[in-house]
């Protein structure tokens, strides 16, 4: 192999933890990456690895060149992104991790978008509700709904997350509609269960006080668009983030609940690695996601002005 190429192949391998993970990357066998790997060791005359039964660690001297290797193949991308981009053409590939609902129902919209604009680029859009890896799994950016903890990972935030507590009117006319938080303990719920403590809705009322509603779940179920479906069929209350239930609200067909308390509200981030040159796709993906989405989301108007 060549001396850049040899990079290439240490650098996938630190990334992805093992030889098999990077072998996986590359599309060549195993054996192929750990002779590539002695090839190097011999070239350079130093132990790169520490190597266990189990996992590679660097040596120091490892992870020295680790950071010279990613500085000098970023300022190679750099270099050729820069000459492509004097050209006005965006091209190559975008691996993007996504939240189920959000995803299909307002990120997948702004993608298709942005292609029109730049018809190069080639998506890999992962639509699932688990928390990727970004640099294990050879992601670009990812969307994320959260509380972000401090990581190697850089987030900008998209927009709000807004939930409601809403039921049909059908509904509220045949079992009541619900004067205080408390009384949701006697109405049929329908919960979301990939939240942590799904059996519980809290609330905050004007003076600040924080309201927990410990529930008896009517309806339990992991898709916000079966639940937000179950209440407009009248089958109970549900709490959801509004931009799954909006257009039901904007027609009435669900009424939102409790509009005197706040409700606990999080971020939409894009997130993407740290990197000393940040690939031209991914940063222009990037500016494009936080301007469609900056000012008060669409699907929050309809609470705005009720």
């Amino acid at each position: 192999m060549s001396r850049f190429e040899n990079m290439e192949t240490f650098v996938k391998v630190v990334d992805a933890g093992t030889i098999s993970a990077a072998a996986d990357k590359l599309n060549v066998a195993k054996s192929a990456v750990s002779r590539h790997l002695k090839e190097l060791e011999a070239h350079l005359g130093v132990e790169l690895f520490h190597r266990t039964t189990r996992k590679l660690n660097l040596t120091e001297t490892g992870s020295a060149y680790y950071k010279q290797c990613v500085r000098i193949l970023d300022d190679i991308v750099e270099t050729e992104l820069a000459t492509s981009q004097a050209h006005g053409t965006l091209k190559g590939g975008l691996k993007v991790a996504l939240p189920s609902s959000f995803g299909l129902m307002h990120i997948g919209p702004a993608i298709n978008e942005f292609i029109q604009i730049h018809p190069q680029v080639e998506f890999d859009l992962d639509f699932n509700d688990r928390e990727v890896d970004l640099i294990q799994e050879g992601f670009d950016l990812a969307i994320r709904i959260a509380n972000l903890p401090d990581s190697s990972l850089i987030a900008r935030r998209i927009a709000p997350i807004h939930r409601v507590i809403c039921a049909s009117p059908e509904y509220l006319e045949r079992k009541g509609t619900p004067q205080v938080p408390y009384d949701l303990a006697e109405h049929q719920c329908l919960v979301y269960t990939l939240l942590r403590d799904f059996e519980t809705w809290l609330l905050t009322d004007a003076q600040g006080k924080s309201v927990k509603v410990k529930l008896n779940p009517y309806i339990k179920a992991s898709a916000g668009e079966f639940l937000r479906d179950a209440a407009v069929l009248g089958q109970g209350i549900t709490f959801l983030p509004s931009f799954i239930v909006y257009k039901e609200i904007e027609s009435g067909t669900l009424l939102p609940l409790f509009r005197d308390f706040s409700l606990p509200a999080i971020d939409a981030h894009v997130i993407y690695p740290r990197t000393r040159h940040l690939s031209q796709r991914v940063r222009t993906m990037v500016d494009f996601l936080v301007r469609k989405f900056e000012g008060i989301p669409y699907w929050d108007i309809a609470l705005q002005v009720m």
